[in-house]
């Protein structure tokens, strides 16, 4: 693994680069980014109150961080008219640090309480697509709340999605409704009744691209846990249909590794 050099670090706390790895991540002083940046995305009057949301989150984890920061940002862009708004959100949709993306997702998605699933899907779809693995993952914990909610209406929204030519998009359909999830809450709704999913898992049980694979195959896993048979039954007959597919064959050994460990 890269060392953080002291130098790498200023270059991350000045927004001019982008992590590359998790520990890079937990590594940056957010606060420092935060007075760093904002002003150059036209905020700097909103530096004092950012910081002080960022403030009250400081002490828990990097995903209460990012989702703090997030919104107070949010919060800062709707004091903006709409002309001077839009300009603001595309300086930080297109900043260098994608750390600094990753607070545009949660502050374009969370901010205003008016908007729809449809509408908050619609934005984060920009951060779904970012070339840098982390705004991916933030992409979908931004929205992760209101798809918990409104679990049938999202699978509706995000099957057309599994038709994407983008690997990225057709991944956030499956990993943004994962039964377990990681780093967020469960949705009971599907470790219930994970046939719920499968309008988003039938068009990928063959993806060919592994990265759409495993976050397949993690679903599947999650679903395991309280719906052992259900997940036995879907696999044994992806396998049969799919006989010498080796990437359906990749992904049920993904989706089974928990019940071969139980014994089932």
């Amino acid at each position: 693994m890269p060392v953080l050099t002291p130098m790498r670090k200023a270059e991350l706390e000045n927004g001019s680069t982008s992590t590359r790895n998790l520990s890079e991540c937990l590594a940056i002083d957010q606060a420092e980014l935060i007075r760093q940046v904002l002003p150059g995305l036209g905020l700097g009057d909103d530096l004092a109150a950012v910081l002080d949301e960022y403030a009250t989150a400081s002490g828990k984890g990097i995903s209460h961080q990012i989702s703090a920061i997030g919104c107070a940002i949010g919060k800062a862009l709707h004091r903006h008219d709409e002309v001077s708004r839009q300009a603001r959100q595309e300086r930080l949709i297109r900043h260098p640090s994608d750390t600094v993306r990753s607070w545009a997702a949660f502050a374009m998605t969370r901010s205003d309480p008016a908007m729809t699933l449809g509408d908050r899907l619609g934005v984060a779809k920009t951060f779904a697509a970012d070339e840098h693995f982390g705004v991916r993952e933030w992409s979908w914990l931004a929205v992760r709340p209101y798809i918990a909610e409104h679990i049938g209406e999202a699978i509706a929204l995000l099957e057309s999605w599994t038709m994407s030519p983008d690997p990225n998009i057709r991944r956030f359909a499956v990993e943004s409704t994962r039964p377990r999830g990681v780093w967020c809450e469960h949705i009971a709704a599907l470790k219930t009744d994970p046939a719920m999913g499968l309008p988003l898992l039938e068009p990928l049980r063959a993806d060919p691209a592994r990265y759409v694979q495993d976050s397949v195959g993690n679903w599947l896993n999650d679903a395991s846990k309280t719906a052992p048979e259900w997940v036995d039954r879907l696999c044994r007959y992806w396998a049969d249909a799919g006989a010498g597919e080796p990437s359906t064959a990749r992904i049920v050994t993904r989706a089974i590794r928990s019940l071969r460990k139980g014994g089932t």
